[in-house]
């Protein structure tokens, strides 16, 4: 008696990527920011991001984690990463809001050089 494939979420590619773009990280960054800097590199996230292979439920964990901003909220996180009914919000709580342009082009805080 084999054992029956186990249903993948259709939407996690998807969600995986935007939680690494709404952050603003690089996919080695994100490694880093999960702390997975010792199993994972750049080709993993990479194929996670392109549906060719799922993350580890560890892994997808450190997704739920890097979202949240922590181990608080990471719970509601991975319910939306495997529902696929459920969206990621626009904004993760641990994304820099986004920057207002000033008349000179610059972002609020950007320097200019000199």
């Amino acid at each position: 008696m084999g054992k029956a494939e186990r249903k993948r979420p259709a939407r996690l590619a998807e969600k995986l990527l935007h939680i690494r773009r709404a952050l603003g990280l690089s996919q080695n960054e994100l490694i880093r920011r999960m702390g997975l800097g010792d199993e994972l590199v750049q080709q993993d996230i990479s194929t996670y991001e392109q549906d060719q292979r799922e993350p580890t439920l560890t892994t997808l964990l450190e997704y739920a984690k890097a979202a949240a901003g922590g181990s608080k909220g990471a719970g509601e996180y991975l319910l939306i990463l495997i529902d696929d009914s459920l969206e990621l919000p626009e904004r993760l709580p641990d994304s820099d809001p986004p920057r207002q342009r000033t008349s000179g082009g610059r972002s609020s805080g950007e320097r200019k050089n000199r």
